[in-house]
Order: structure tokens, then sequence, then C-alpha cells
């Protein structure tokens, strides 16, 4: 979603906003009107990310926070062409080129401005940097893991030390680093952690490579095409088909209300477990 903001706002400005519907502004206290007012004339600099927040910084220092939640989504369409279904805001440009709309199904998203906001919005500083972020240290994640006492998922999807990391991905480097879920961090070798961090990396670099993954019309970039990670994951979604690397069956079993996918062959119970 940033890449394909990235080439397609910036430098741009904001002509008119319309907020079809409250709640995705719920956060801006003084409301829609507002939130649209506020946003009017300003300029878009190049869009941000941290894990699972994105930004769109303004060349004046302030930006949009924005969390697209289960189903959000934005869109670039033609000048007054046809809403999607479900669009809530509508952005539109002094160049009277694409429009930017945001559009969310279920409303568990939402954006809000963030005064001061364009290099690190204050409202995530708490959160790990990613992966990808020129500020990470890898070394720093594998101490900072070794000595939690928690199960290696849990710490994986603890955003506060590694950010961006979703179930998804979680599972699929397991599986990659031949790692139970329920593996006490406090029990994993330093090289082990190492090798977890550096299969989690590319695991989400396969996926953006290949525009993410879509399993349904929710999930899709800016132009509404679909991303294709889903026909190379190995684990995730996977019950009962056999592991690529050895054929035993994956098995599927509950974790946290959600749902883990692990080879029984490759992925032992440990004896050292924090469920």
């Amino acid at each position: 979603m940033r890449r394909g903001l990235a080439g397609s706002i910036t430098g741009r400005t904001i002509s008119t906003v319309t907020v079809l519907h409250p709640r995705p502004v719920r956060r801006h206290l003084l409301g829609a009107a507002d939130f649209a007012a506020q946003l009017t004339g300003r300029t878009f600099a190049e869009p941000r990310r941290r894990g699972k927040y994105l930004w769109l910084p303004f060349d004046d220092g302030d930006a949009i926070l924005a969390h697209l939640g289960m189903s959000g989504q934005f869109r670039l369409d033609a000048p007054l062409s046809p809403d999607q279904p479900n669009t809530r805001i509508r952005i539109r440009f002094a160049d009277e080129g694409s429009e930017l709309r945001f559009v969310d199904q279920r409303m568990f998203g939402g954006l809000s401005l963030s005064p001061g906001g364009a290099e690190l919005p204050a409202e995530i500083a708490h959160i790990g940097p990613d992966p990808f972020d020129p500020s990470f240290d890898p070394e720093r994640a594998v101490a900072r893991m070794r000595v939690k006492r928690t199960g290696v998922k849990r710490a994986l999807l603890d955003q506060t030390l590694v950010s961006g990391i979703g179930n998804i991905y979680a599972d699929e480097a397991l599986w990659r680093a031949r790692l139970h879920y329920a593996r006490a961090t406090d029990t994993l070798p330093k090289r082990a952690a190492a090798e977890l961090i550096s299969q989690v990396t590319q695991v989400m670099a396969d996926a953006l490579g290949l525009g993410g993954t879509s399993f349904d019309a929710l999930y899709v970039n800016v132009n509404g095409a679909s991303g294709y990670f889903d026909r190379s994951l190995n684990v995730y979604g996977q019950q009962d088909r056999p592991c690529p690397r050895c054929g035993t069956p994956i098995r599927r079993e509950p974790f946290m209300n959600r749902s883990s996918f692990r080879c029984p062959r490759c992925q032992r119970v440990p004896r050292h477990a924090r469920w």
C-alpha cells in the first residue's frame, strides 16, 4: 500500500476532502468537518510506514496517521468516477487527477491528523521498528527476544519487539526456522533466535515482492490488484496438506483466539514450552 501511494500522491495538493462516514475519523475529536477542513490545501510528502501503521506526511511537518484494521484500503480512482462500495473518505487534488479514497467495509480502521508527525507520529513512537526500517537492529531484537519469558510466536506478534509481523508471516517464518510456536524464548540459543529473525525478514520480503497475501477482495493494492503470496504459503491455511519439506500433513491448532499451522515433524513440541 505504501509503495503504491508513494508513486501516486507525493507532491500533490489536496483541494477537497469529503468524509462520507464519521467512524473512520473517530479519533479526530473535533469531528469530521474539522478533519476535512484541516487537510484542505496541504501537500503530501512521501508516505511512510512502521509495522502495521501507515502515515501520509505533509510538507508542513504534520501527517495523516492511518491504520487499515481488518478491511481498510486506500484506492486511487479516476476523478468523479463512482465510489467503490464502502467508500468512507474521498480526497480530491488540485491537479484534478486521480482521487484518493479510503474504503473500509468493517470500519475497524481509521485516519487521524498527527500534528508534527511527518517524521514519526508520536502516537506510534512506542512501536518497535520493523525489519525493513533503517533503524532496525537485528542483534538487539534477538537479545530482547531471548530475555522474554514467553512463547516464541507470542514474542513475534509483540509489536513493541519487532513490528509488522502478523499471524500468517509468523507461522511461515517458524516453519522455515523449524521452530514450534510454543518454544520458550529464554531457551532459544542466540543462533536460533537470529535465524528466526532472518526468516521473518525474508518471508515478509518475499510477500512484498508478490504484492502481499490476498485471500479475498478486501486485501488489494491501491489499484485494486491482488497479491499472490498466498500461492507460496507453506503452512498457513494448509491444514492436512503435505508439508513441502517432509510430506507430513500440516496441523492446525488453536492459538490466542486464532490458529497456528505447523508441521508436526519439522516443528516438534519442545520440552520447554510456554503456551
